[in-house]
């Protein structure tokens, strides 16, 4: 895949999980505040972050750095599904609604990269 359809991928999941933190620090909502969801969503868009990155510092390797940037952040959200499945994650709709939001999004990012020779 050329690096011009995996960056705006990259940027966009990476856009989606600054702003569910943003969201779960009570920046942009009251009432959804959530610290480990926060760190959680912070850590994950670092991740995306330097995957973005690494696609201008090593363009030959963009394909693998984009899979595993968002293999990671998939990972990550489906850790976020279990632990509002067991209780233990914040369970509003907003949160039910993002999390199947960004899902839908890493997967169809995931499809794209692993597509590109």
């Amino acid at each position: 895949m050329p690096t011009l359809m995996l960056r705006p991928f990259l940027a966009l999941e990476l856009s989606t999980f600054v702003l569910a933190a943003l969201v779960h620090a009570g920046f942009l909502a009251h009432g959804l505040e959530h610290a480990k969801a926060r760190i959680a969503e912070s850590v994950i868009a670092a991740v995306l972050t330097a995957g973005l990155a690494g696609t201008f510092v090593a363009p030959t390797a963009s394909r693998r750095i984009g899979l595993g940037a968002q293999g990671f952040a998939l990972l990550g959200t489906f850790v976020g599904l279990f632990t509002i499945a067991i209780g233990v994650g914040p369970r509003t709709a907003f949160d039910l609604t993002l999390h199947a939001g960004m899902v839908t999004l890493l997967v169809a990012g995931l499809i794209h990269t692993a597509r590109a020779r």
